[in-house]
């Protein structure tokens, strides 16, 4: 037999086993007993995209600490009353004595002059631009390292699999959430950190999960482990010194934002049974994620505009819930959470 021979008959047997994975087979053996072929044909994967979103607001949440600790300058600025600043090796750079920031960080007045969340300069001295400028800002480097790590094991994978669009607008948008609940209910402290945002690519996640239920596997076991997650995070939550309503208000912002923005198409399975093996399946999203969707928009419209509404009102909403201040901080005979 030739070598042109030969191939031949590969590139025959190749091409039969291809029309057999895709329900298509040869006619000839598509009429055997016991052949079964598969009613439907499913599209090519989607497409993966390219994370750089998320590695860029890491680069640029690191670019802008060291900004802070320019501008911080302990060496120059530092009085002595909490000691001798820390690392003084670094000069610019070193950070408060850890009587005053145990995060190795900045002091708060340098927190404070270059965009902290304070509720008084928010609603008296109208400097509303404080509830995004505070996402960008870190109260030290145990503080840094733990939201961007965080962010790197969440946000690529959301990103590669959902784009730069939709995962920028969700992370911006739920760490402005979490800036409103804050301060709405933290009215004597300032408050840093990009907890929000990273909280509301949790909820994203979440409700991602249930609104795609019909496409995924091991539905009880991702959904379990993400609840255990999340509860974890809201109960490191109420120890002094973390702002918890941040945590909140992004976590239900960036659920109720993956309904809107983190749909997958569904496969119409029942119209399929009929259908001949060479068919392909038109990918469609359901009624119920619309509905989820519809219900998600009005609700996160309604949230953010009664927050704002509230804020620049100079509302204390302390006065009409007594204990919501423990789901920030819960006293115990170890600490105290006087701001």
């Amino acid at each position: 037999m030739s070598d042109r021979s030969t191939s031949q008959l590969l590139t025959n047997k190749m091409a039969n086993r291809d029309l057999e994975s895709r329900g298509g087979g040869p006619p000839n053996k598509r009429n055997q007993p016991g052949y079964f072929s598969p009613p439907y044909y499913i599209e090519p994967q989607e497409t993966v995209w390219t994370a750089w979103l998320v590695p860029m607001i890491v680069v640029a949440n690191v670019a802008m600490f060291i900004v802070i600790m320019i501008v911080n300058n302990c060496p120059k600025n530092n009085l002595g009353f909490y000691g001798r600043c820390v690392a003084r090796f670094l000069g610019r750079l070193s950070f408060e004595p850890l009587r005053e920031n145990p995060l190795f960080g900045p002091s708060s007045s340098t927190l404070e002059k270059l965009g902290a969340l304070e509720w008084n300069k928010v609603v008296h001295e109208h400097q509303g631009w404080r509830l995004i400028s505070c996402i960008w800002l870190h109260a030290g480097v145990i503080h840094l390292l733990a939201n961007m790590l965080s962010l790197v094991f969440i946000g690529i994978r959301l990103e590669q699999q959902f784009g730069f669009v939709r995962v920028g607008a969700i992370y911006l948008l739920s760490g402005f959430g979490g800036s409103i609940l804050s301060c709405l209910f933290l009215q004597n402290s300032i408050s840093v950190g990009a907890s929000g945002a990273l909280f509301g690519l949790l909820g994203a996640m979440l409700s991602e999960l249930l609104t795609n239920w019909t496409i995924y596997t091991n539905k009880a076991a991702a959904i379990i482990t993400l609840l255990i997650i999340v509860a974890i995070n809201l109960a490191v939550g109420i120890l002094p010194h973390v702002d918890n309503f941040a945590h909140i208000g992004g976590f239900f912002t960036g659920f109720l934002l993956g309904f809107v923005l983190l749909i997958r198409p569904q496969f119409g399975w029942l119209e399929t049974q009929h259908l001949p093996p060479q068919a392909r399946v038109k990918s469609k999203h359901s009624i119920v994620q619309y509905v989820f969707c519809a219900i998600a928009l009005v609700l996160l419209i309604a949230g953010i505009t009664t927050g704002l509404v509230l804020l620049f009102r100079g509302d204390n909403p302390n006065k009409h819930c007594k204990w919501c201040h423990y789901l920030s901080c819960v006293p115990t005979s170890r600490w105290n959470c006087n701001n």
